[in-house]
């Protein structure tokens, strides 16, 4: 096991253990231990993401892998090759008025701590935000059609990467099914498709990633 392993490991270990939220409901929401070139930022866990014990475990994440196998990496593969963030890793609860609750500013602040480790850490050549929330970490965003379907080089902590930004592929939105939405998520999946980071990702060797599975994780 490599230094940069033992540290994502070691970091993943203290972020299950994160207790700084009184608001939201546990447990901690991560990824797979993985040193990877790429690294998505989703924005909250919903309320199936917690007992299921990884991200995207729902309808949405159902979308979203349909979207990467397209361009080479089904499900599978996907979560043992790329690093998953998130904005907040907590669901946040329920919204009295419908739908998930938006993690307020504190709650995104206490958060942040986490990303820019990942982001130090790992130093990703390549960014996938997944919806709003998750877009606007990065880059000042007044709508999805200004960013989506282009690479943006943004600042990443320490350090410079790509930015290729995707809708959130939650079943109650319909930008992505529609123009001009549906175009730029296709423009979009094929900027990734062409980067360097996911191709290597793709590559049957693999030298580029380094897991630790759930189960050696905790």
């Amino acid at each position: 096991m490599t230094s940069a392993l033992q540290a994502i490991r070691a970091h993943r270990a203290r972020l299950l253990d994160c207790t700084l939220c009184p608001d939201v409901i546990g447990p901690v929401v991560s990824g797979q231990a993985v040193v990877s070139p790429v690294l998505l930022v989703g924005q909250a866990p919903g309320a199936r993401e917690g007992p299921a014990g990884k991200p995207f475990a729902w309808t949405a994440g159902k979308t979203l892998f349909k979207w990467f196998a397209g361009i080479g990496l089904e499900e599978g593969a996907f979560r043992e090759r790329v690093y998953m963030a998130a904005v907040c890793r907590c669901f946040p609860g329920k919204n009295p008025k419908g739908g998930d609750r938006v993690p307020d500013a504190q709650e995104i602040e206490n958060c942040a701590r986490w990303l820019h480790a990942e982001l130090h850490l790992l130093r990703p050549r390549l960014i996938l935000p997944v919806g709003k929330l998750a877009i606007g970490r990065f880059f000042p965003l007044a709508r999805l059609d200004a960013v989506i379907g282009r690479t943006l080089r943004v600042r990443a902590g320490d350090h410079e990467a790509d930015l290729i930004a995707l809708p959130h592929p939650s079943g109650a939105s319909t930008w992505h099914r529609v123009e001009p939405g549906k175009t730029l998520l296709a423009r979009a999946l094929a900027l990734i498709d062409a980067h360097p980071a996911w191709r290597e990702l793709r590559d049957p060797t693999r030298e580029c990633v380094e897991t630790v599975h759930p189960k050696e994780a905790t």
